[in-house]
């Protein structure tokens, strides 16, 4: 399925709606601030550690900024935001960004964490016949649309010598998706962390393949060109303090779940398990990434998920702006 410009932006402007809502948003208490920096994050992630810790406050008001925190339901809305304005800056997977710059949206990748392949996964049902991604011929596998697993599954298949075409994939969100999985409307479930952990636990979902050797699974952090155009020395702080809670949380995944349950709506041992798949240590992009990068939006437009090739490259911050 061909996705355009025009689809895109409808699709999402409507959940952006969503995403805006005055109930999800929060601002900083620094009101002699003349300068706000807004970032969206989505329920589960780093940001959320550091909105709760309030360290980038503390870093940006002698500065002369306040933040501005907006949560999305995911990757895509969060971007389209970023699209239009709505925001600065934000993280998410590494679809969402190339779906965003095929469809003109003026964002830079700043930064990105190392790999977690074992951060996302296809499972089936603990009883399932299947054995392996070979026996997924001709089955039900259900996914996000566009999301990290899409590729996922794109290259299991291909390491399985099948092709795309092979399978037959349902769309779905996650929770409509695990709902799927445990009606048995699916044969198998492409999905991240921490929802693939509470498969795990709650039905003892079965790992058919996860992401070793075959994709990264890198989260990237994205921001509005104008504003790193503007305000880099902000971006480098708001890096730093990004850093920062990597640290922590490496250091106290159990308290990092706690903090996140709430949140997330999933039990702090079950989170504690995604945050041990989790890889930590923010850094700006280099060749390689860029390589990988390109690799999946290269793979996005021969299916037809994109309308027109794009260059990651041109959408990376250069050193030193």
């Amino acid at each position: 399925m061909r996705i355009t410009r025009r689809l895109f932006n409808a699709a999402l402007v409507g959940a952006l709606t969503l995403g805006l809502s005055p109930l999800l948003t929060t601002a900083s208490p620094a009101q002699a601030a003349d300068k706000v920096l807004r970032v969206g994050y989505q329920k589960y992630g780093t940001l959320v550690l550091l909105k709760g810790r309030g360290t980038l406050e503390a870093k940006l008001a002698p500065l002369g900024w306040s933040v501005q925190w907006t949560e999305f339901p995911g990757g895509p809305q969060l971007l389209e935001a970023l699209n239009v304005g709505a925001i600065d800056f934000g993280s998410t997977g590494e679809a969402p960004p190339i779906f965003a710059q095929a469809a003109g949206a003026p964002l830079v990748y700043v930064a990105h964490e190392p790999p977690a392949p074992k951060g996302e996964a296809i499972l089936v049902p603990k009883d399932s016949p299947l054995r392996s991604v070979a026996d997924l011929k001709g089955k039900t596998v259900v996914l996000n649309k566009g999301s990290n697993v899409h590729y996922l599954l794109v290259k299991a298949l291909e390491e399985a010598g099948l092709a795309y075409g092979d399978v037959k994939v349902s769309f779905l969100p996650p929770a409509d998706g695990r709902a799927a999985f445990e009606q048995g409307s699916a044969d198998a479930w492409a999905i991240w962390d921490p929802f693939q952990a509470a498969a795990e636990v709650a039905v003892e979902a079965r790992t058919l393949r996860n992401g070793e050797g075959i994709v990264s699974n890198h989260q990237f952090y994205l921001a509005a060109k104008p504003f790193v155009d503007a305000n880099g020395a902000t971006i480098d702080t708001l890096i730093s303090a990004i850093g920062e809670i990597d640290e922590w949380t490496r250091a106290n995944p159990g308290e990092a779940a706690a903090k996140l349950a709430p949140s997330v709506g999933i039990p702090a041992d079950i989170l504690t398990v995604a945050l041990e798949r989790q890889s930590f240590g923010v850094k700006p992009l280099d060749g390689s990434v860029i390589a990988e990068q390109q690799q999946i939006a290269d793979t996005f437009h021969a299916l037809g998920l994109i309308p027109a090739p794009i260059k990651i490259a041109d959408s990376v911050r250069k050193a030193g702006s």
